[in-house]
């Protein structure tokens, strides 16, 4: 049985909880029930913290504040790249210490002050470079709307985790859209928040030369808002509603790279949802997006820097083969020049450009269905790259400009699996991102769970 709370919003857990309906440890002893019989076919968890949390629940019980707590009792995944005390942070890799991590990083802290209870910490690919979740250290993550799927990389353990009602929320980052991806695989929305909304933590991750950025998964929108609101400590983006005044949405399929085929099904879903917004009342037209197939390159380069940084000092013999390729190519051109400080200053003004006549930019958000498990196993370097220019084309150049940017389901596929789309805003956009997510939540809702069956499990 699923229980009363499992498969429940954050929004309601929490309104439960400081109303006194529910207790932390009643949500939480569902949730675990629910990880015990689905996790041994997703592999969304590296670890769980089972006795940990379940006296955390039991403390949260005690708070005096426990009223105003804005995740009072909800439970929470935590992707493994990102500092939680007490367990250590792998980051996929069998090169990385085992030693407990001393301290919560920042944004783990305000999840905790907030009353979310932290479940476990998730599944990546080797130090977050791929976007499919398998490593060879902690093994696969699978698609709960279909096992022989990847949910997406790099935080599609998070994704998993969601999409599967283990918990509501995930903890992701995205450097060139592992936030966006898993989203869009899964049928989750996930938002990408621009530069310094949430707090990156010091040490232990690269930023990718500040492309990267943390933000949550969730099933609803409302869910989406709270968990930033917590995350980025501002109470900018908890009320989510749908836009006030007609936008300016511009739409493209058109990809930033060249040689890449749009697959059908994920252009018909973006249309669709252009339609959406046009019928709500929106001016929406066909518009070529700011990207350039010259774009990829500085990208890249951002990506290998990334790489090296990384792998500096961490035993060579311990990483992967591909990773090793990586890391290779970004100390190559380290040596060559100095590490990116930014983005390039002409292709961020040709974006400032486009979103002076644009207040949304609608785009697909993976140019292809979810990918198989293992379509990428024992390939080397240069295939792996250029199989993901083609399937993830529309996520990287946001993460090079640092503007914000989401992932909305808007279907699934002939096959049954999730299709999402892109939407991104100006610096500053999140609210404006949540708000047109919230309305096409409102007239196109979607399913909010993989409908997978936990009776099957192994016992």
């Amino acid at each position: 049985m699923a229980g009363r709370w499992v498969g429940q919003t954050a929004v309601g857990i929490a309104a439960a909880v400081r109303a006194g309906q529910a207790s932390p440890s009643e949500v939480l002893e569902e949730h675990l029930e629910r990880i015990a019989a689905l996790d041994g076919r997703l592999g969304a968890f590296r670890l769980l913290r089972t006795e940990q949390v379940r006296a955390e629940a039991r403390a949260l019980e005690e708070r005096g504040d426990l009223a105003g707590l804005p995740l009072a009792g909800v439970p929470v995944a935590i992707k493994d790249n990102v500092d939680l005390a007490g367990v250590p942070t792998r980051n996929g890799s069998a090169a990385t210490s085992d030693e407990p991590a001393a301290a919560d990083a920042e944004l783990v802290r305000r999840l905790r002050e907030a009353g979310a209870l932290l479940v476990g910490k998730t599944n990546v690919p080797e130090l977050c470079l791929w976007p499919f979740n398998e490593s060879e250290a902690f093994g696969d993550s699978r698609n709960p709307w279909s096992l022989d799927h990847t949910p997406g990389g790099s935080s599609g353990g998070s994704a998993a985790a969601v999409a599967s009602a283990m918990v509501p929320i995930g903890l992701a980052t995205d450097g060139g859209g592992s936030i966006r991806m898993p989203a869009s695989n899964c049928g989750l929305v996930g938002i990408k928040p621009g530069p310094g909304v949430v707090p990156f933590p010091p040490g232990g991750v690269s930023t990718w030369s500040g492309m990267s950025e943390f933000g949550p998964l969730a099933t609803t929108v409302a869910d989406l808002g709270l968990a930033l609101d917590v995350l980025a400590s501002t109470g900018t983006y908890r009320a989510v509603a749908p836009p006030d005044r007609p936008l300016r949405v511009g739409y493209s399929a058109k990809p930033g790279a060249a040689g890449v085929k749009v697959h059908p099904e994920v252009r018909a879903a973006m249309e669709a949802v252009a339609r959406v917004l046009a019928d709500a009342g929106h001016r929406v037209e066909a518009a070529d997006p700011p990207w350039r197939n010259g774009d990829a390159a500085s990208f890249l380069q951002r990506v290998f820097y990334g790489c090296a940084e990384d792998t500096d000092g961490l035993p060579w013999e311990a990483l992967e083969d591909r990773t090793r390729a990586e890391a290779r190519v970004g100390r190559l051109l380290r040596r060559a020049r100095p590490a990116p400080t930014g983005p390039p200053e002409r292709v961020v003004a040709r974006y400032r450009a486009w979103f002076e006549d644009h207040d949304v930019l609608l785009s697909p958000t993976l140019a292809t269905p979810p990918l198989r498990v293992g379509a990428y196993r024992g390939k080397g370097l240069a295939r792996t790259l250029l199989g993901m220019t083609r399937y993830m084309p529309y996520c990287p150049p946001l993460n090079l400009v640092g503007f914000p940017a989401a992932s909305v389901p808007a279907t699934t596929s002939a096959e049954g699996l999730p299709l999402g789309v892109q939407l991104a805003a100006a610096p500053g956009g999140e609210a404006l991102l949540l708000s047109v997510a919230r309305q096409l939540e409102t007239l196109r809702p979607w399913p909010r769970h993989a409908p997978l069956d936990p009776v099957a499990a192994p016992s």
